[in-house]
């Protein structure tokens, strides 16, 4: 559609029966540009005794009247066209529409309490970066915005440095003392995000590579080191290591039958004086009742080690 001094043509928005909010809003803004919003909201009145300028005036207004409802009849879809092609003025055609879509205020209010929900709950995830972080609520604002909610922009300021996670908490210290928030802009805010993430990712990226060339050159040490210079920690000699030194399987083999030997040396020892205690008390030397049951005491002692000897030896030879 050219204007009328045919500079440029708009590209009208298309009314279907699920977007009527947003096609009265961009067909308002259009409307204004072009200074026909008045016409089509309030209609041209008709003067009771026009004189020769009044009807002059007149007929200007009714040109651009039916220039508004022309675009009207442009911007929709031919089922709704049908319900507005009796209309005679813009203004009819428009209060037909918002008649018969203002049902649509009704969801629109639900779908607000939704937004607002979302917005509450909005957090920035640790895979976001500021921009996607940062789209992300504008589009939720936008919609808002369309649905009818009047939010101020220092309001979204602070939500999104609210928002942010751990890593930009310092961040959000320095603007809040640095800054007043009633002014400071969203693309301002943007700015000053970025260029403290870019700061953030520059520093990462230098103390991960220099973690990975130390990483490299001491990984590489340890596959060149040569078995000459390999120390044992247990002889602490060079060309082999603790698990297999041999010094290491001689002296726990000695400690073995070290302490093996002496458990066979107790036995025989105590073997031999429960013997001699036993010959001393069947030679006489001690005739009482006492003794008559130390001795029998004595022999049960001698055969339960016995027993237990034999035990030892048959879990030896197996």
């Amino acid at each position: 559609m050219a204007t009328n001094n045919n500079l440029y043509q708009t590209q009208l928005p298309r009314l279907n029966s699920k977007n009527y909010h947003h096609w009265s809003v961009q067909m308002k803004v259009l409307y204004e540009s072009l200074d026909l919003w008045s016409i089509v909201d309030k209609g041209i009145s008709q003067p009771v005794n026009p004189f020769a300028q009044q009807e002059n005036d007149l007929k200007e207004l009714e040109r651009k009247d039916k220039k508004a409802l022309f675009l009207i009849y442009q911007s929709v879809d031919d089922p709704i066209f049908e319900r507005i092609s009796g209309s005679k003025s813009s203004k009819e055609a428009w209060d037909a529409l918002h008649n018969t879509y203002r049902g649509q205020d009704r969801v629109k209010v639900v779908r607000l309490q939704t937004l607002r929900c979302e917005f509450d709950g909005l957090r920035m995830k640790e895979s976001e970066t500021i921009e996607e972080f940062y789209n992300r609520v504008i589009s939720l604002i936008n919609q808002m915005r369309l649905n009818g909610e009047d939010i101020e922009e220092k309001r979204v300021v602070q939500k999104i440095l609210r928002s942010l996670i751990r890593k930009f908490e310092y961040v959000v210290v320095a603007v809040e003392e640095s800054k007043d928030l009633s002014v400071l802009s969203l693309e301002n805010l943007l700015g000053i995000l970025q260029s403290h993430e870019f700061r953030m990712r520059n520093f990462d990226d230098d103390s991960t590579e220099k973690a990975f060339q130390v990483s490299s050159k001491l990984k590489g040490k340890e596959h060149a080191k040569p078995l000459a210079e390999i120390q044992c920690f247990y002889c602490h000699k060079f060309g082999h290591i603790m698990k297999y030194c041999k010094k290491r399987k001689e002296d726990e083999s000695e400690d073995v039958n070290f302490i093996c030997g002496n458990e066979f040396k107790k036995d025989d020892t105590m073997f031999m004086a429960i013997e001699e205690l036993e010959s001393f008390f069947d030679n006489g030397w001690c005739k009482d009742g006492v003794c008559d049951d130390l001795v029998k005491e004595n022999k049960k002692l001698c055969k339960l080690h016995g027993k237990l000897k034999e035990i030892d030896d048959d879990d030896n030879d197996a």
